[in-house]
């Protein structure tokens, strides 16, 4: 019986070595040497302090920052930890009344015409770190009046910060939101 069951027990031991330890340490190690930033977080930091992360957003409410896409994570805002969209569908009475809302709040904070789209949904994540350069460009004379700076000023910064479609074809053009509010803090020089 032991004759059976010795090649069962090997292979189960060797398996759970190979693609329990192994297998999971070299990727692992692949990552860390050919994609460290992106494989520990994509992290943004200021000096030695980590301030967000490029992948997750940050609720920006200042009249002085650019704002994020509405977040509908549970709990709070961005919550890393409950990510996850609404599950409200185009018929839904609640989607339709937080879109008003939300599109309500952004004409009150000076945001003429029509909003643009991510304005004022949420992403599938409810984490999205990025916006359009439409809704970038809605809010420029909002952050340039708090920060008494030219209308110009921001939308050139805006245009530095707005990133293309990957190899002119993959995604969408996008700003990534704190990047272009850590930009809008640094000091001048």
């Amino acid at each position: 019986m032991l004759a059976q069951l010795r090649p069962a027990i090997v292979l189960t031991i060797a398996f759970i070595v190979l693609t329990g330890l192994a297998y999971p340490l070299a990727i692992t190690g692949i990552g860390q040497v050919v994609f460290s930033t992106q494989a520990n977080g994509s992290l943004i930091r200021n000096g030695e302090t980590v301030i967000g992360s490029a992948l997750i957003g940050q609720n920006f409410t200042s009249d002085r920052y650019f704002w994020p896409r509405p977040s509908v994570t549970a709990d709070a805002p961005y919550n890393g930890s409950a990510s996850s969209g609404s599950n409200l569908g185009p018929t839904s009475a609640n989607l339709a009344a937080r879109v008003k809302a939300d599109i309500e709040r952004l004409a009150a904070a000076g945001i003429a015409g029509l909003v643009p789209t991510d304005g004022a949904t949420a992403s599938g994540s409810g984490l999205d770190p990025d916006i359009s350069p439409e809704f970038a460009a809605a809010q420029i004379a909002r952050v340039a009046a708090a920060r008494g700076l030219a209308e110009q000023e921001i939308s050139a910064m805006v245009g530095r910060f707005t990133e293309g479609r990957l190899l002119g074809i993959v995604g969408e053009p996008r700003v990534n939101v704190l990047r272009l509010n850590l930009a809008l803090d640094a000091p001048k020089s």
